[in-house]
């Protein structure tokens, strides 16, 4: 009988140490990134839209001394969106804009598109990323088929009209964008223009895990020190973690991994001031550490010290859009919009608001880019003067106000 309780517990003793060992194997992080294939057009959309996103970054950077970010694939997406609906030069111009190559059709595009979304949304599942688009119009107004079809089939756009005259509208728009961003962005509208007819919106979220993250235990603060401010002391986060690491000309870098490594960060230090390296910093500096980092085998284990951060930003992108070539489209009676309506239409604003939180876990980031199209309303006439009665008339040097002369006219005709 002893014998045979002995045979059992170990029995059950090898039994929990297999399970044991295979829940082990089972939970060792995968840190193989999943392969992408993309359509042939996909790799040039990439490229644009990346070179779209870092000059339309840069202008806005350097006309900026507080954090910001930007998201490109949001913008980049939304104004493909628009570029289904333009036409003549305010297509070349956008597409111009977008970066994509003049013999790069709108099909071709949208396809590209549609290939890129679907792998990445499915690239990393211990990474949350979502994308959404959607088109809102007011009850009335006719878009056409065509331009709606594409919407729906290429860019799995959410469609719906609204009564632009009831709050409900605004509340329904902006809770979209609340609801896409997992609540990170809970208001992108505060109001609709009367000549307000149709919003164009995509919405981006991201939530990963770094795959090393940093011990809360050992976050502290520590001196930042700004350009151009005084010296503060913020929560710095720090730990061995895996990342790769490059000098660049002028700047430094480093890349952390998200999940099983698919996403990254990649983090920017400058030698001297932001505002010098931005001189320097283009789509061709960008490929080529991208590059460098890519030609590093695998994430290193170093001691990094990284700040916490945690921001919102709102920016409205027509001056920069426009300063890139986007011109025609915010021009009302010059915009061709005709492939959304038949309707005199132009682009009111193109906006985008952000959110960012980065901690010893993970990174939380949000995009949400509305276009307003709006239509060309007649010009209002101007205020009336009417002078129909005797009158006095003078002539003065304004800066002194030396009168020079004065009269009056009892009868024109006299």
């Amino acid at each position: 009988m002893k014998s045979k309780v002995i045979l059992f517990l170990a029995g059950v003793a090898i039994i929990a140490c297999n399970c044991s060992c295979s829940k082990n194997i089972n939970t060792e992080p995968d840190m193989t990134p999943k392969k992408i294939t993309l359509t042939a057009l996909a790799p040039q959309a990439i490229e644009s839209s990346n070179e779209f996103g870092l000059e339309l970054f840069t202008r806005v950077a350097v006309s900026e001394s507080k954090n910001l970010m930007l998201s490109p694939l949001s913008a980049s997406t939304a104004l493909t969106m628009l570029l289904n609906g333009c036409g003549g030069d305010t297509y070349t111009q956008l597409q111009g804009v977008l970066k994509y190559p003049s013999g790069m059709t709108i099909s071709g595009i949208n396809e590209a598109y549609k290939s890129l979304v679907g792998q990445l949304l499915n690239a990393d599942p211990k990474v949350k990323l979502a994308l959404a688009n959607a088109i809102f119009y007011r009850n009335g107004f006719v878009v056409k088929d065509p331009f709606l079809n594409v919407m729906n089939n290429d860019y799995k756009a959410y469609i719906k009209g609204l009564d632009f005259s009831s709050q409900s509208a605004l509340t329904t728009i902006n809770k979209w964008a609340s609801d896409n961003t997992n609540g990170k962005i809970p208001e992108v509208l505060q109001e609709i223009s009367q000549d307000d007819v149709m919003f164009i919106m995509n919405a981006l979220y991201f939530n990963g895990d770094w795959s090393y993250q940093f011990d809360k235990s050992l976050t502290q603060d520590r001196p930042f020190y700004p350009d151009g401010g005084i010296t503060v002391n913020v929560s710095t986060m720090n730990g061995e973690v895996g990342s790769k690491a490059v000098d660049g000309n002028g700047f430094k870098a480093i890349e952390m991994p998200y999940g099983r490594t698919n996403f990254t960060m990649i983090v920017i230090v400058p030698d001297e001031s932001l505002s010098d390296f931005y001189t320097s910093f283009t789509h061709n500096s960008w490929e080529q550490l991208t590059t460098d980092l890519d030609q590093i085998p695998e994430f290193g284990e170093r001691k990094v010290f990284m700040p916490k951060f945690k921001f919102s930003y709102e920016k409205y992108l027509n001056d920069q859009l426009k300063s890139m070539g986007m011109v025609d489209a915010f021009m009302p009676f010059q915009a061709d919009l005709s492939g959304i309506s038949d309707e005199s239409l132009f682009v009111g604003f193109v906006k985008q608001n952000t959110f960012v939180e980065v901690d010893e876990e993970g990174t939380e980031a949000a995009a949400v880019t509305t276009i307003g199209i709006r239509l060309t309303s007649m010009p209002s006439e101007p205020p009336q003067f009417v002078i129909d009665k005797s009158f006095i008339f003078a002539i003065r040097e304004r800066t002194t106000n030396t009168l020079m002369f004065i009269g009056q006219v009892v009868n024109p005709e006299e």
